[in-house]
């Protein structure tokens, strides 16, 4: 691993030529980036293909077109992001002028993960150089061919002093969480997250967590029954549920269960079936690998052990590592696949009879990554937000928050730790400096020692404060 320390070591060195570099600089790197992304989209496509069996048009929605628009976003706004900001004087110190300047983190490490090995690599590093940091990169090694490809646009794109990518297994991940970097962000597991904050803390490096847990969905008897459904059905299963936001488990009143099992059932047949009876490859994708495959059987079979029952789906090929849309009802509050994330095509119903019951079982796990809301009632929403928390929200949509750059993306403990995308993304990896400029005329003599006969200048301050 003496490579690794090598180019870190470069970097420790390169970082303080980088910092001094202007925005038409940095606008041009991003657009570099760029020209090497669209110059490798073929690779791209091929790649997800083969690691996830995704379609070149699921690819671009949420893979390519993704990258894009975080690009042109920073591009776009980076003058503003990176100007000095004003800040208010305060009466004790008048004429003083405060500011607060942006300035790069350093050397920042980002491990992704394999489920968007593309736009969950590519996004972080989009804020880190719009932040004039030196980067060392880690993409998943359960997406091998992306992986290669992304190490490829980077070598491509880039000077290893600048930006160095590493592929290789958790050897590689373990040699780099060793080094003391300016700051570490993380996409993963909440288990294995904990882990990379451990190892942070031993450097005292900062960190960015972007994790998961069980996003719940609550749909209450107000909700358009069909449209929650037909978005509950793609947020399930787009990626073959291999998505952090996914939502993990839904409650739906008891009265109205078996009519949302009918419209989830037609509408993901519709989107992911070739017929009432065949899945669609072309459309549904693969789950990553045969151990994951075999995990998320187990979260069924567990489930059924248990006492749940299985309304539709459960077919399963090893071969293909396909898993059907699977639905769950009846299910223990102890089964498995009710306290781990499910990270697949699974989907729990919780009957309820009133909103406080469902409040209670949201809060009584781990704040969750997302919650989602499906209601024509504003005041059972905003009851419903008021009295949980959750790192994003949606009402009567899932997944939309995450593609919008102007708002931050993030979870909260268990979830995770700080914000990404746009400027959120930008300030993540930017240390915000506190600087005052100091007028030849101030008042601060005046508290300087010694104290007697002072007692005026105490009961001024008191009324000015």
């Amino acid at each position: 691993m003496d490579h690794i320390t090598s180019i870190f070591n470069a970097q420790q060195v390169y970082k303080y030529t980088l910092r001094k570099n202007n925005v038409s600089e940095r606008i041009a790197k991003l657009k570099q980036l760029k020209t090497s992304i669209k110059n490798s989209e073929a690779l791209i496509y091929a790649a997800l293909q083969s690691d996830l069996r995704k379609s070149a048009f699921e690819s671009a929605v949420t893979e390519l077109l993704f990258v894009y628009g975080e690009l042109d976003f920073a591009i776009k706004n980076l003058g503003a992001w990176m100007a000095p900001k004003r800040v208010g004087k305060t009466l004790s110190n008048p004429f003083a002028k405060n500011r607060l300047y942006y300035e790069p983190k350093g050397v920042c490490l980002i491990i992704a993960p394999w489920n968007y090995p593309f736009q969950l690599i590519m996004s972080p590093l989009i804020s880190a150089i719009a932040a004039g940091n030196c980067v060392m990169m880690k993409p998943s090694e359960l997406s091998p061919e992306t992986s290669k490809v992304v190490s490829k646009i980077i070598a491509d794109t880039f000077e290893t002093q600048e930006v160095a990518c590493f592929e290789g297994d958790v050897e590689v991940s373990s040699a780099l969480l060793k080094l003391p970097f300016d700051h570490i962000f993380f996409t993963g597991s909440t288990a294995v997250g904990k882990v990379v904050m451990e190892a942070a803390a031993k450097n005292l490096s900062s960190v960015t967590l972007e994790l998961g847990g069980k996003s719940p969905t609550i749909i209450d008897e107000t909700a358009n029954l069909a449209k929650a459904a037909t978005k509950i059905a793609w947020g399930k299963l787009v990626n073959s549920g291999q998505t952090c936001i996914a939502p993990d488990y839904v409650f739906v009143h008891q009265q109205q269960v078996d009519e949302f099992i009918g419209l989830y059932k037609a509408a993901a047949t519709k989107m992911y079936f070739k017929s009432e009876a065949n899945i669609n490859p072309d459309a549904y994708g693969k789950i990553i690998n045969a151990k994951h495959f075999e995990r998320i059987n187990h979260l069924v079979s567990d489930a059924v052990a248990k006492g749940a029952t299985i309304n539709w789906g459960g077919n399963a090929d090893a071969q293909t590592q396909t898993i059907d849309p699977v639905v769950l009802t009846h299910v223990p509050t102890d089964a498995k696949v009710m306290e781990e994330e499910i990270f697949g095509p699974l989907l729990p119903i919780v009957a309820y009879t009133n909103l406080d019951d469902t409040i209670f079982q949201i809060n009584a796990k781990s704040k969750p990554l997302a919650l989602y809301i499906f209601s024509e009632s504003s005041k059972n929403t905003n009851y419903i937000i008021k009295n949980t928390s959750a790192g994003g929200t949606c009402v009567n949509d899932v997944l939309v928050h995450i593609a919008n750059p102007k708002l931050p993306f993030g979870g909260v403990n268990g979830s995770g730790l700080g914000s990404s995308h746009g400027v959120y993304g930008f300030i993540n990896f930017s240390h915000e400096r506190a600087i005052v400029f100091q007028r030849k005329i101030d008042f601060n003599k005046m508290v300087y020692p010694p104290y007697v006969g002072k007692d005026w200048v105490l009961k001024m301050l008191s009324k000015l404060m």
